[in-house]
């Protein structure tokens, strides 16, 4: 008997811990993306600064990665608008992307620049998007 109670709350521990991915849709702001003819729409203009610790470093400091992102509304251009991104202000990048995607995205929970730094490799310019990730 006490195997199966110890079993059931196994499986159920399991299943309760387990991430759900379903729930989560994902965005990708690329240097190409294209402007919709209708509302707005963001492009990735450049990456100024990645700072970010590289995978297989130890750092004392997460980094940050300072990136300039154009808005368009309807096809036309309205600002431009460079941000950093990190850990610490989250909560402005999450506000701030928010305003420009459509409602049904807009409940962004994190917001990526990839990809990340590896140790002794070099990232080309092109290469770099930015993923905003969202509770559909």
């Amino acid at each position: 008997m006490k195997n199966i109670l110890v079993a059931v709350m196994l499986i159920f521990s399991f299943s309760l811990f387990a991430q759900n991915d379903l729930d989560t849709g994902y965005l990708k702001i690329t240097p190409k993306s294209c402007t919709k003819k209708k509302g707005s729409s963001l492009v990735l203009k450049e990456v100024l600064s990645d700072s970010r610790c590289p995978t297989g470093v130890n750092c004392i400091w997460a980094g940050e990665a300072k990136v300039v992102v154009a808005v368009y509304h309807d096809r036309k251009f309205v600002k431009e608008e460079t941000l950093t991104i990190s850990d610490s202000n989250s909560q402005e990048n999450t506000a701030w992307f928010a305003q420009y995607l459509p409602a049904n995205k807009k409940n962004v929970k994190s917001i990526n620049v990839i990809p990340h730094p590896k140790e002794g490799v070099k990232i080309q310019k092109k290469d770099y998007y930015i993923r905003i990730g969202y509770l559909k």
